[in-house]
């Protein structure tokens, strides 16, 4: 959600804290797997015209049943994709990670579309720009903008307490809807719960979770503090919201993210799994969530326990139209979106939440983080430039997510006024309108 130093699904405990032993373990694989795939930390060869094509070594290392990858798109200043280009192939190489998708659109100035790297560290199957990838958090927007449609529609008001809608929730006569969705309901997180953590990374990363058995853990743990009087991230108030949205629908929550949001907004690729499903073609996915923290393959892990905080899967063409739809509010009405955007701070520097919705230095959008993946969409209503970044993994460097030392590359060079991520010299950053 653009706050440097989380994991977006809310994890903040010693299963992501690394002995030197790990991250040197971490090192000395990523430099084998990088030999294995003959040098494939960068798949992608820029010519000077701005095309790329894929290097000979990805081109022998690949299946010949492979089709060939995603064409890539570049039109702007070839000094800027230059720059682009060196900026994230520097980025994946410090980051460690294996691939990375990126896209940057700027109306009448840029049309930026690379893929670089491996999507599969076993076989060297280079990244491709078409591949399906899970986007975490990102699903939060999703959710958050079904219920404001339902608002629109007057089923909903978003200062109606939480127990009217679902009975059993802590102190749920006192926490609204409006607080749920700005991360100021008190409700403690099932991800920061430790048993549950290692029952569902450690112990089985394939459970089918239900809505249910997480609010449960959830409520095991007393209120963190009043409604409304903090900021705290967490995965409960997005799966009481679509519980929320499945009541008044009276549909699942895959079927009305369908008729409600990706169908309208023409987003074929975007969905919400009922269990591990991912269609091809799509990257494999690489974490660190082991009980030694060693890498593994968390491709098929099932996300069912992100559910509506965390679990759908999308593509970098859907998240580019999503890009701008969510931020300047396309499915809602102007005051519905106004109130979306009237974001307050987090305690990161230069960074606020709104409704479901994150603004960091100006950008607005949401960052998503699971086992094996990373994401990251935003807008910028004063260029009117769309960032998207998937990467297939979720591994921190340097205490930092992957997404964000990415989009803090790419805006350095396009936004330099508006840094996404950026430290304490831009905390006087005010929300976008």
């Amino acid at each position: 959600m653009g706050l440097r130093a989380w994991r977006q699904i809310g994890i903040r405990t010693g299963l992501y804290k690394k002995t030197v032993k790990n991250h040197i373990r971490r090192v000395i694989a990523q430099a084998a797997a990088t030999f294995a795939c003959a040098c494939l930390a960068i798949a992608v060869a820029v010519t000077p015209a701005g095309a790329s094509a894929v290097s000979q070594n990805a081109r022998s290392a690949r299946p010949s049943s492979e089709a060939n990858p995603a064409p890539e798109a570049v039109s702007g200043s070839p000094v800027v994709v230059e720059e682009l280009d060196r900026a994230i192939q520097a980025t994946l190489q410090s980051a460690g990670a294996p691939g990375v998708i990126a896209g940057v659109w700027i109306p009448g100035q840029l049309s930026y579309v690379r893929a670089f790297g491996v999507a599969d560290k076993s076989d060297c199957d280079p990244m491709r720009s078409d591949l399906n990838m899970r986007i975490g958090s990102e699903t939060k927007t999703f959710t958050v903008t079904a219920l404001l449609q339902l608002v629109d529609r007057g089923e909903v008001g978003l200062d109606d307490p939480i127990s009217r809608y679902i009975p059993g929730v802590p102190d749920g006569d006192h926490i609204t809807l409006r607080q749920l969705a700005n991360m100021r309901s008190g409700l403690f997180s099932y991800t920061q719960d430790p048993e549950w953590q290692k029952q569902a990374f450690l112990d089985d990363p394939y459970r089918q979770w239900k809505p249910e058995e997480l609010l449960q853990v959830a409520f095991s743990h007393e209120n963190k503090f009043a409604p409304g009087t903090q900021f705290d991230y967490s995965n409960t108030n997005t799966v009481l919201l679509g519980l929320v949205v499945e009541k008044l629908t009276h549909h699942s929550l895959q079927r009305a993210f369908k008729e409600m949001i990706t169908k309208p907004s023409h987003l074929p690729h975007t969905f919400l799994p009922k269990a591990a499903e991912l269609p091809r073609p799509y990257a494999h996915g690489y974490t660190d969530l082991t009980a030694t923290g060693a890498e593994t393959d968390a491709t098929h892990w099932n996300p069912s326990w992100g559910w509506a905080a965390g679990a759908m899967i999308s593509n970098l063409d859907d998240m580019h139209a999503w890009a701008e739809n969510v931020a300047t509010g396309r499915l809602l009405k102007p005051e519905t979106q106004a109130e979306r955007l009237d974001a307050l701070p987090t305690g990161a520097p230069g960074d606020f939440y709104g409704l479901g919705i994150d603004i960091n230095h100006g950008w607005i959008g949401h960052a998503g983080s699971l086992p094996g993946y990373q994401s990251l969409t935003i807008y910028l209503p004063s260029l009117k430039a769309s960032v998207v970044i998937l990467t297939n993994t979720d591994i921190q460097s340097g205490g930092e997510n992957p997404s964000t030392l990415f989009g803090r590359a790419i805006t350095q060079l396009i936004s330099p006024d508006n840094v996404y991520g950026a430290a304490s010299d831009q905390d006087d950053v005010e929300p976008a309108a």
